[in-house]
């Protein structure tokens, strides 16, 4: 008869850093908890508490704007899903571009530089005025004069340039013995890094491109200062027909309907990246 043995249970340390995380999560509970309080109790205290409820938290124009205005948002989604894909495209193509070796296609990976070196050296909504009304200033015929595509136009060029550099990093993050690996095999440079080094380099920078897509569904908004009636410029136009700001307060929390799911996610790429690696 074999005699059966229970499974060995957890170590003192175990215990000792379980202890440890119960009880810093208590205290982080705990003061999450008396700051949230102190915030309740202390503002409506505040003696301008009243104008400011009524001008940013006016239950009624919250209810009659938020149809509206969520119609308005799903003008910004389509901007950013035709948006999105251009970028990532486009800016693989960048990426690669500044990656070439060979001397005779220098002038590619120069005009990547330059490329990259302006778009990230000019603010956004710069580019958007300056493409937005610069463009359809040289009187082209519809839709050519549409601020939609220019200012869709204006996003893809400057994100671009950002995930470009993201995509470098990736690429260079792939470890020069591969690609002399890959060479000594018989592959072409082509093959080479469509095969071996792209594949590792964009699951790499995953997480670091979630980040540009949030940013990206952020800027949209900035299109409105060219005319397309999203969000945004929906809000201001509720805003100065019902002298209340309590639309923009609305359009925020759309807004964060939308980052805040996506944010989590990006972090939760990030640390499954950081444990691959540990």
């Amino acid at each position: 008869m074999t005699a059966t043995h229970g499974a060995p249970g957890p170590t003192r340390r175990e215990r000792y850093e379980a202890r440890a995380r119960r009880r810093g999560s208590a205290i982080a509970l705990g003061s999450t908890v008396a700051v949230l309080l102190a915030l309740v109790v202390l503002i409506p205290l505040a003696p301008g508490w009243e104008a400011v409820k009524k001008s940013f938290f006016n239950a009624e124009i919250f209810a009659r704007t938020f149809p509206g205005l969520l119609q308005a948002f799903l003008l910004d989604v389509a901007i950013f899903a035709w948006c999105a894909p251009i970028i990532a495209i486009w800016a693989l193509v960048i990426a690669l571009a500044r990656d070439v070796r060979s001397p005779a296609l220098y002038p590619l990976r120069l005009f990547a530089v330059i490329y990259t070196d302006i778009f990230r050296g000019i603010p956004v909504i710069l580019i958007v005025y300056l493409i937005g009304f610069g463009i359809p200033g040289l009187g082209l015929q519809r839709p050519w004069n549409s601020p939609y595509i220019w200012g869709s136009l204006a996003l893809i060029l400057t994100y671009s340039a950002y995930v470009a550099e993201i995509y470098r990093s990736g690429i260079e993050s792939v470890h020069a013995s591969q690609r002399a690996a890959a060479l000594s095999l018989g592959l072409s440079r082509a093959d080479m890094m469509r095969f071996v080094v792209l594949p590792q380099a964009i699951r790499r920078v995953v997480p670091a491109n979630m980040n540009m897509l949030i940013a990206l569904q952020k800027d949209v908004a900035l299109l409105s200062f060219i005319g397309p009636v999203e969000v945004l410029r929906q809000a201001g136009v509720y805003k100065s027909l019902l002298a209340n700001f309590t639309p923009y307060v609305v359009a925020a929390i759309i807004f964060l309907c939308v980052t805040i799911p996506a944010t989590r996610y990006a972090d939760y790429l990030i640390a499954k990246q950081n444990r691959a690696r540990s």
